[in-house]
């Protein structure tokens, strides 16, 4: 088991990865808002087993990767803190766009194929993948036993962390939206705010240590 002063850290990296805006994010604010609250549920179970299907596959992949090839950690450590810096530029750089802005003259989709996009959504989404595969070894230690199961460990973290926050959002999206297009100075606030905890643990990943 990870120690819980480590995961602690992790806990925080998950929060901020998934409060940034990425195509789960759009996705979901998007259907809740033109197709309602049932609608953005369905989605979001689809972008929940997109979860799953990146936690089994990094899980196996981890454990043997890790344990063959040492040189794995530096290299995921660097793409990870690069990946973290081009976020937190994509959250202030000009005309980024506002992800509360959408059209809502779109055609209603049947909940088969709001579930499928959103799997495919996730699945296909750079940034969860190079999450786990930047983080995950941050956290992970043979001395705390099994790589595989504590893979496992902060996937279930991870996915119940961004299960709970997508909820949030598909829940009040439109509430969230009406408030964004009244007060657009906290959209800017929220962007810098944004970049600058990105740009944290970007430079508290370029510089931890390699086991």
């Amino acid at each position: 088991m990870i120690p819980f002063h480590e995961l602690v850290f992790f806990i925080l990296a998950a929060l901020i990865l998934v409060i940034s805006p990425g195509p789960n994010m759009i996705y979901l604010i998007s259907k809740s808002i033109t197709q309602g609250k049932k609608s953005g549920f369905i989605s979001l179970a689809g972008v929940v087993c997109g979860f799953l299907f990146h936690i089994i596959m990094v899980s196996f992949g981890l454990t043997a990767v890790l344990l063959a090839v040492p040189l794995a950690y530096t290299v995921l450590k660097a793409l990870g803190t690069i990946y973290l810096l081009y976020l937190a530029y994509q959250a202030v750089k000009p005309k980024s766009r506002n992800i509360f802005d959408v059209d809502k003259n779109v055609a209603h989709d049947s909940p088969k194929k709001l579930f499928t996009i959103g799997f495919l959504t996730n699945v296909l989404n750079p940034k969860v993948a190079v999450f786990y595969l930047s983080f995950f070894p941050q956290f992970i230690k043979p001395e705390y036993g099994s790589v595989f199961t504590q893979s496992l460990e902060l996937g279930v973290i991870q996915v119940l962390i961004s299960f709970s926050i997508n909820f949030i959002i598909v829940l009040t999206a439109a509430r969230v939206a009406l408030f964004f297009s009244n007060n657009p100075v906290w959209i800017k606030v929220q962007k810098w705010f944004m970049a600058s905890v990105l740009t944290y643990l970007a430079i508290k990943m370029a510089f931890s240590k390699a086991k």
